[in-house]
């Protein structure tokens, strides 16, 4: 099994399958194609119809979306164990998936995942208003979940695959959270899964203009400075 991602200082829907895949110890191979580049637009087609990564190469089966892929390798090589067992975790992890997938265009916007910076950007009301709704999310799951283990739903999901680069976007822009949401973000952070996207991408040299956003932070991570 192949997966074809972008840069991962910036490819955050490739880190979304990624994620996936290596937290629950999947075998694949990993392909990088550096994004804008030539190397790119001549070898993308050929492996994701849509021209965008991340793409999954099983056999003659080719999967080009993020949340299909964790479906796919959940329901192919996890037997349904990447969602919560209870029905109604279960639906709710489904919906707040689905949100991501589909909402937070603000946020997205505005901060585009960015590993080797430490950035501020003024930031528009309504990515503020993204912000708060999933600052107010985790919060509200992990206090619901907090006896079952560390993860949104006490053990880890494909929701926590799919919020994974949001958490990377909050600590390039020193987003403020909640204790709770924090929490949550720094054992993302912290994670085995984590640290080795983060060291491979602190390799890369490739710089993407499109998602340099805003202006180097002063020191202690603080606009204010």
């Amino acid at each position: 099994m192949e997966l074809i991602i972008g840069n991962k200082n910036y490819s955050s829907w490739s880190l979304r399958a990624w994620f996936m895949l290596a937290s629950f110890n999947v075998d694949f191979e990993e392909t990088v194609l550096p994004l804008f580049t030539d190397e790119f637009r001549n070898k993308i087609t050929a492996l994701s119809p849509t021209g965008k990564v991340p793409a999954l190469q099983d056999g003659d089966l080719q999967v080009w979306d993020s949340l299909a892929i964790c479906e796919y390798v959940n329901d192919h090589y996890l037997n349904g164990s990447a969602w919560p067992h209870n029905s109604k975790s279960r639906a709710i992890a489904r919906a707040i998936c689905c949100e991501m997938h589909a909402g937070f265009t603000a946020l997205r916007n505005e901060i585009p995942m960015n590993c080797r910076a430490t950035r501020y950007v003024e930031l528009s009301e309504q990515a503020q208003q993204d912000i708060a709704r999933i600052d107010d999310l985790w919060a509200a799951l992990r206090q619901e979940h907090k006896a079952d283990g560390p993860w949104l739903f006490g053990a880890l999901s494909i929701a926590d695959a799919m919020y994974a680069p949001v958490v990377s976007r909050f600590k390039t822009y020193g987003i403020p959270l909640s204790a709770e949401s924090q929490a949550y973000a720094d054992h993302v952070l912290n994670s085995e899964t984590m640290q080795t996207w983060y060291d491979a991408a602190l390799q890369e040299t490739l710089i993407v203009v499109e998602d340099e956003a805003g202006t180097e932070l002063p020191n202690n991570n603080d606009p204010a400075t």
